[in-house]
């Protein structure tokens, strides 16, 4: 699989890449080794160098995060991005039968790691500070997944776009967790520090 090429179609013809994937097998290996750990980098290593080097713009000036603190948060976060595609496939195949899908963790699991396509690519965004705010075109990825679902976990088309909200709500809830336990293990390390 070309990376680069698989990016591009789910970003402009995810309806026309569904099928294809669907014949592809659904190794986790293969999808967090080859797909999740190259994109996922996006994200971390910008917000990196956005807060760390960079800086966030405040009206008295350009704020840095500390070395420490952002490097913490940028491998947390590379981490948490697993973490979530795994839980969001979780959240999608326990999900189908209340949608009249199909249980089929392998085809939730390629819907969870190429539905988060728009939201890595996005990421590069929080390296310049005036344009951290593009970081919601992310949210395309909520398209790409309601799009896969027929395809995938054979859920009719008309359910589709309430089974796609479902797991996105909760896989938002599932992150404001997450981020409310990086929260606290930041404030450990910076009372420590």
């Amino acid at each position: 699989m070309d990376i680069i090429a698989r990016a591009k179609a789910m970003l402009v013809a995810p309806t026309t890449e569904w099928p294809v994937i669907a014949k592809e097998p659904g190794d986790p290996v293969f999808l967090f080794g080859n797909y999740v750990a190259v994109l996922a980098l996006i994200p971390a290593i910008a917000g990196f160098i956005g807060t760390s080097i960079v800086g966030v713009s405040t009206p008295g000036g350009a704020v840095r995060v500390p070395f420490p603190a952002g490097l913490f948060n940028a491998m947390f976060g590379y981490v948490l991005a697993f973490v979530m595609v795994y839980a969001l496939a979780l959240i999608i195949d326990a999900l189908a039968p209340s949608f009249a899908g199909e249980k089929n963790f392998s085809n939730a699991l390629r819907l969870s790691v190429y539905s988060c396509t728009p939201l890595w690519l996005a990421g590069i965004f929080m390296v310049v500070p005036g344009l951290r705010f593009l970081v919601v075109l992310g949210f395309y990825g909520f398209y790409i997944l309601w799009s896969g679902l027929p395809s995938l976990m054979k859920s009719p088309p008309g359910r589709s776009l309430v089974y796609a909200a479902s797991a996105v709500a909760c896989a938002l809830v599932l992150t404001v967790a997450l981020g409310a336990i990086q929260a606290a293990i930041l404030s450990i390390i910076r009372g420590a520090s």
